[in-house]
């Protein structure tokens, strides 16, 4: 019964992302370049799931992009900006991957479509091995993601955008 339980209670917490996500909202989480955005409603109940572009992050976003179209590598982007002491995300230090991320996962700051306000959620599921009892990260199709325009939260313009994932591209082809 209570693993009964449990599955209806996590097909609800799924559905109810999923409907917040359809309203342009945060499904979890926060990218760099963001801040989360506190605010009641009139019964004074917390607005959850609002994001604000923070500038200062931004800037540095902007500048990650036009670093790397300009010839720059994910590693010497990384150590520019560690060495001027500017701090990554969760405040931690920077690192190529960070940066570059990982192609058919969609991550890292110059693959992350909400920089063009795009959201997109559901690209992948956790499995729980039954051996280890860690979780595993598995793709999910791309018919099942959840994909959202939200122009308010665009951070890089649609030219430099494609600028930076052509040459990703090209250095994954090459």
């Amino acid at each position: 019964m209570n693993a009964l339980l449990l599955k209806d209670l996590a097909q609800k917490t799924r559905r109810g992302l999923e409907g917040r996500v359809r309203q342009g909202k945060s499904g979890g989480g926060n990218a760099y370049g963001y801040d989360v955005v506190r605010k009641l409603d009139a019964n004074g109940e917390p607005i959850r799931g609002d994001r604000a572009i923070n500038e200062f992050e931004a800037n540095v976003i902007n500048r990650i992009f036009r670093d790397f179209t300009h010839g720059l590598s994910p590693r010497a982007i990384a150590k520019s900006l560690n060495c001027e002491g500017i701090p990554g995300p969760r405040g931690k230090s920077w690192r190529d991957t960070t940066i570059r991320g990982h192609h058919t996962r969609r991550t890292g700051i110059l693959r992350n479509d909400i920089y063009v306000g795009t959201l997109v959620w559901n690209k992948q599921s956790y499995v729980k091995d039954p051996n280890t009892g860690k979780r595993l990260a598995r793709p999910n199709p791309k018919a099942d993601w959840v994909i959202e325009q939200v122009p308010e939260l665009r951070i890089v313009d649609q030219d430099l955008w494609e600028q930076a994932q052509g040459r990703l591209d090209g250095i994954r082809n090459s």
